[in-house]
């Protein structure tokens, strides 16, 4: 199959064509055709298979080639996402796959002024690529209306309701108007994200491009355990035996994310951090120079599992587990993307043996264990099972007692 076959205009051909797109991935094959026909869709797929694009194709011609001219602080199509980064890698891509057409495209995040984005609603906009705070924000100063609504995506809609968007989303879900086209993507979709699908989409199509909950076959997965005090020291490790180039490492709270960079300057290796309290401006300086090899390691909270698109990043290190399992598949979904090969390397302590179980229950994939020498860990990690089950060590058999003698 190939993306003529697909039915797709010639400047969005001629994009392509550009950007080095051959044929489509299975995701895209399947969306592309049921998005131009105006169907509401469900569709998930792991991390790295074009799920933007298979979203973004089918939306931007049907903006050029349907519906009216844009009106003054109005917007044609509205892609949600749940954070900041995500919000420029979609714009980002499509910018790319627009770049003939004559559209305009707007972009909307917290952490900046908001007056810049404002000015550029004015004139209105056929997509707009926001987080749910600033919407809502852009809304209430009159900034934005949505009577020319056509089109409705959910970016990773099961990470907003993790991040405690569903208030903000069931705010801005009443100010939409009933008749539009709704979309869904994810890698994962929980069971609280197909009850919202049951509210927001009429006789969706339901796409699963590859099964549920699983992860990239080009990542290798593996797990240290360790003690918890000596994780830092353990990484250090690594960092020299290995002689990682680039590091993706995730940590579980913004203060652990900034102790473990000042330990890596300490030791003169290049490194910096994102997470929430980061102003925005630093965050994606951050992102710019761990792409541009001026950092060896960025660390990073959760805020970076979803949107960091990383040409050919080698390792994902998770520092600590996450608390929510489907964020495992989400952050080693940042390696081994597009196909390429990618290695996921967890380092375990035995107080995070609840979350390595459900992690393993998700996935149905028991970590490989390796233990490294010199970290054994004093306090053991217990053993699992494929199904995400401690496996307790059988009990020793008690010796009979001897017979007594009369």
């Amino acid at each position: 199959m190939t993306f003529p076959t697909l039915g797709l205009i010639d400047p969005l051909l001629r994009a392509l064509d550009t950007l080095g797109y051959e044929k489509p991935t299975p995701v895209q094959a399947q969306a592309i055709p049921a998005v131009l026909a105006g169907r509401d869709l469900m569709a998930a797929a792991q991390t790295g298979t074009g799920k933007t694009a298979g979203f973004a194709l089918p939306l931007l011609q049907r903006l050029t080639m349907q519906g009216p001219q844009v009106a003054a602080n109005s917007v044609r199509l509205l892609v949600l996402v749940p954070t900041r980064e995500l919000a420029v890698q979609v714009y980002d891509s499509f910018c790319a796959y627009g770049q003939n057409l004559p559209l305009r495209m707007a972009l909307a995040y917290g952490g900046v002024s908001i007056n810049p984005q404002m000015m550029k609603l004015r004139r209105g906009a056929d997509l707009l690529v926001a987080t749910p705070g600033r919407l809502l924000d852009l809304h209430r100063q009159n900034a934005l209306k949505f009577g020319q609504l056509e089109a409705l995506v959910l970016d990773e809609a099961d990470r907003m309701l993790d991040l405690g968007f569903s208030r903000e989303l069931n705010d801005i879900f009443a100010l939409l108007p009933a008749q539009r086209q709704t979309l869904l993507f994810s890698a994962t979709f929980s069971d609280a994200i197909r009850g919202l699908a049951n509210t927001l989409l009429r006789q969706p199509l339901s796409i699963e491009a590859t099964p549920r909950n699983t992860t990239a076959k080009g990542v290798k997965q593996w797990m240290i355990p360790v003690d918890k005090k000596r994780k830092t020291e353990l990484f250090l490790h690594l960092l020299k035996k290995k002689r990682w180039k680039q590091v993706l490492v995730f940590v579980k709270t913004r203060k652990g994310t900034d102790l473990l960079v000042e330990a890596l300057l300490a030791h003169g290796i290049r490194a910096d951090a994102i997470h929430g309290d980061k102003p925005q401006p630093a965050r994606l300086r951050a992102l710019e120079r761990f792409k541009a090899a001026e950092v060896q390691v960025l660390a990073a909270t959760d805020v970076a599992a979803r949107g960091l698109d990383i040409d050919d990043l080698p390792h994902v290190i998770n520092f600590d587990l996450p608390t929510v399992a489907e964020d495992y598949i989400h952050r080693i979904g940042r390696t081994g993307r597009a196909g390429a090969q990618g290695e996921a390397l967890s380092l375990v302590a035995a107080d995070e043996v609840p979350q390595l179980a459900a992690i393993e229950m998700l996935t149905k994939t028991p970590l490989q264990r390796i233990e490294e020498p010199g970290f054994v860990p004093e306090h053991r990690v217990p053993m699992t099972d494929a199904a995400g089950q401690v496996v307790k060590k059988p009990k020793k058999p008690k010796k009979p007692k001897a017979a007594r003698r009369f």
